[in-house]
């Protein structure tokens, strides 16, 4: 057991309200600058729905990720080291501008420069990077949000390839349309597919918190990252030659902040803390059959109480700051002690390390001589205000698509537990939910009063403190471990992956 430590997310899509505030504080910190306005590092999209850049999770088209050959091996999706060499100047496999957008502004000194005339002047769209005139616009980073006012997008969804024709009929169907929002940035993987696909080792992740960076200095411009993160979460800077991605705000986890995105979400849906997991096990959760995929991903990370996992990270380096952090995390309850939070795409093989609750979706309602009802199912119990999940409005098998490789049964068992929180909450508050219903939700749910008030708290009634939770890092105490020869006033470290280094700027004063 080789214990380390992780920095994981888990965003609540019930609480998603999709006002892209995250996106904007984002965007004014991070990618405000010259070669990086078409990019997001934080973005919202809606689903159903394309996405950004567009179809992103069609990995036929951009192959990101990893797979098993026929010899049941784990390799990139993208190539191996010949295909590497060979499209090392040319990769076929990369998103284009028009998959993503292109950056426009406006030619707002017209309007102050435009002489008199009887038509008003009007600013024109100009593109930011070719610094022509635009015109029309085709495309941006939340393009088809709300569903753009139209199906068009929701029905190119790659997750909706298997929806079966009732599924889809039923979607589009005026009175059951329903999206709901779906805010990405980059995963900070355990077995990031963009570390792997990189040829000169530019990309690593942190070793005290698992937060993965491009170093400036070694990144070469061959893009294999981009094509290799199935998430499309690495960028390629076109002024500076250089390739970008999220960096998940060390410089304010180094302080005890949560990134800028946490803390400026409006619905409060962002929660930050720290997983101890066993990184011996990395490979076989990365190489568990699709079915298996979330339960592999659940199996590594370890219990924060045990006394041989607090033993074998303190083996490992590991603080007992961290420790103390990882038992408090609210990161941990949500993905393994309550079995609620999934990954995204398990099936790409990278083991990302931030997690969903999944949406509960509107209630399936209909008016019967004059009185609001619900939908009624037949195999599940229904109580007031609440519809079963045979009649979701969002079909249980694009939720699997989406969160489990496929696997409903694990949608299932959150949703379950998900109804048994609003019967039981609803019976407490409203008193209109008979006790053999409470009981009878709380046992599907496979849980019980007091795990159903803890999540009832975490979710609708948290604290700041309680939603992040970030230890000090205590990067000098690694640095100096690793480095103890090395002058710690001007910290200019080397940069092996790995190891610590330059992170997004090349400041070797700084470090990341």
């Amino acid at each position: 057991m080789k214990i380390q430590s992780q920095v994981a997310m888990v965003f609540h899509l019930d609480k998603c309200i999709g006002c892209h505030t995250c996106t904007v504080a984002c965007k004014n910190i991070w990618t405000d600058r010259k070669g990086a306005e078409y990019m997001y590092w934080n973005n919202v999209e809606t689903k159903p729905g394309t996405g950004y850049p567009t179809r992103w999770e069609d990995q036929g088209k951009y192959r990101g990720g990893w797979l098993l050959d026929k010899k049941k091996r784990l390799r990139l999706r993208l190539q191996g080291r010949w295909g590497t060499l060979g499209n090392i100047f040319y990769n076929p496999y990369l998103p284009t501008l028009d998959d993503y957008f292109e950056p426009w502004t406006y030619d707002y000194q017209n309007l102050f420069d435009a002489p008199e005339g009887d038509d008003q002047p009007t600013a024109r769209a100009v593109s930011m990077i070719t610094g022509k005139f635009m015109d029309t616009i085709e495309a941006g980073p939340n393009w088809d949000d709300d569903l753009s006012g139209s199906q068009v997008y929701a029905d190119n969804d790659p997750n909706l390839d298997n929806a079966t024709e009732e599924e889809r009929r039923q979607m589009q169907e005026i009175e059951r349309v329903v999206f709901f929002y779906l805010p990405r940035i980059c995963n900070h993987c355990l077995n990031p597919g963009c570390v792997a696909a990189c040829p000169a080792g530019a990309i690593y992740k942190r070793g005290e918190d698992g937060v993965v960076l491009v170093n400036q200095d070694r990144c070469r411009a061959w893009r294999m990252c981009i094509s290799g993160c199935p998430y499309k979460k690495t960028y390629f800077n076109w002024s500076t030659g250089k390739a970008e991605k999220c960096i998940l705000c060390y410089p304010r986890l180094e302080s005890g902040q949560p990134p800028a995105c946490f803390h400026s979400c409006v619905g409060r849906i962002r929660y930050i803390g720290l997983l101890l997991y066993d990184a011996e096990r990395i490979e076989q959760a990365a190489m568990a059959p699709e079915g298996s995929l979330v339960q592999a991903q659940r199996d590594i990370i370890q219990d924060p109480f045990d006394p041989a996992v607090i033993a074998a990270a303190k083996r490992s380096g590991i603080p007992d700051s961290k420790i103390d952090a990882a038992q408090n995390s609210p990161v941990y309850r949500f993905v393994k002690a309550w079995n609620l939070a999934l990954p995204l795409h398990p099936e790409f093989r990278t083991l990302p390390m931030l997690f969903y609750v999944p949406p509960m979706g509107p209630v399936l309602a209909r008016m019967d001589k004059g009185r609001y009802d619900t939908v009624d199912s037949g195999s599940e119990s229904l109580a007031p205000m609440m519809s079963a999940l045979e009649k979701s409005r969002v079909p249980l098998r694009y939720l699997a698509s989406l969160l489990s490789a496929g696997n409903e049964q694990v949608v299932h068992d959150v949703y379950r537990k998900l109804m048994a929180v609003r019967i039981y909450m609803r019976a407490q508050k409203v008193g209109d939910v008979p006790a053999a219903e409470v009981d009878m939700a709380l046992a599907r749910g496979n849980t019980d009063a007091r795990e159903v008030e803890a999540i009832f708290r975490l979710t609708s009634l948290p604290t700041f403190e309680e939603r992040f939770v970030v230890p000090a890092m205590e990067r000098e105490t690694a640095v100096e471990a690793l480095f103890p020869a090395l002058d710690p006033i001007s910290r200019n470290y080397p940069t092996r992956k790995g190891e610590v280094g330059f992170g997004f700027r090349n400041d070797p004063h700084r470090g990341p």
